[in-house]
């Protein structure tokens, strides 16, 4: 985890362009399977059924629990690895196509891929924010994905350490640290700051491979 991304970081994840992220083409396809194999891409067509069914659902005027049930179910399906055994590297941030692809992540994978996936279905980004925790049974920072029914509502806080979807209250085991989504930055005990620097390399790569990816 780097730490210090955390006070420097690039917020604009709306700056993705508008095309939903699973509106692939045969190129990306073609690519996914030529990287990861025959395996890959079916897991590519669920994600999108899910979104897709989704998002119609969230139009339909329909609540977002649902949603949120199956992105978090569907992602914790991944099975998990560190960023050194997976990537080589000390810390990567995946897209939802390479942990897809790769069949594998970590707690950052799976933060961001659902709320990439919760944002691209139709709920409100002021509904939800990327937090690092710091994990008190494990002794090590983690990153979860919480849920904000309303602005001042106890969040849903959704894992990849277990199963269900519990209130933060239920979550004593996690200490927040600060959170994040396109537009604002929280540090725990303080005011919401607004916008972000614009040279953090592992979200400025990550932004960088979702627009390939879309552009292909």
């Amino acid at each position: 985890m780097v730490w210090f991304a955390v006070f420097a970081l690039l917020l604009s994840m709306a700056g993705l362009g508008r095309a939903s992220l699973v509106d692939f083409s045969e190129k990306l396809l073609a690519f996914v399977e030529s990287r990861w194999g025959k395996t890959a891409t079916p897991r590519l067509a669920v994600w999108q059924r899910l979104v897709r069914d989704n998002k119609s659902a969230i139009a339909g005027g329909r609540a977002d629990a649902t949603g949120l049930q199956q992105v978090n179910g569907f992602f914790n399906q991944v099975p998990y690895f560190t960023d050194t055994k997976h990537w080589g590297v000390e810390d990567y941030w995946a897209t939802p196509v390479e942990m897809l692809g790769s069949f594998g992540g970590d707690c950052e994978d799976y933060s961001i891929a659902k709320y990439l996936s919760l944002k691209d279905i139709g709920i409100p980004i002021s509904k939800l924010r990327i937090t690092y925790v710091r994990a008190v049974k494990l002794g090590e920072s983690h990153m979860v994905l919480a849920y904000y029914p309303t602005p001042d509502a106890e969040p849903l806080i959704l894992d990849n350490l277990i199963s269900d979807i519990r209130p933060a209250s239920q979550r004593t085991d996690l200490d927040p640290v600060y959170g994040f989504n396109d537009d604002d930055l929280w540090v725990t005990g303080a005011a919401a700051s607004k916008g972000g620097a614009s040279n953090v390399r592992l979200w400025r790569d990550l932004l960088d491979r979702l627009a390939k990816e879309q552009k292909m």
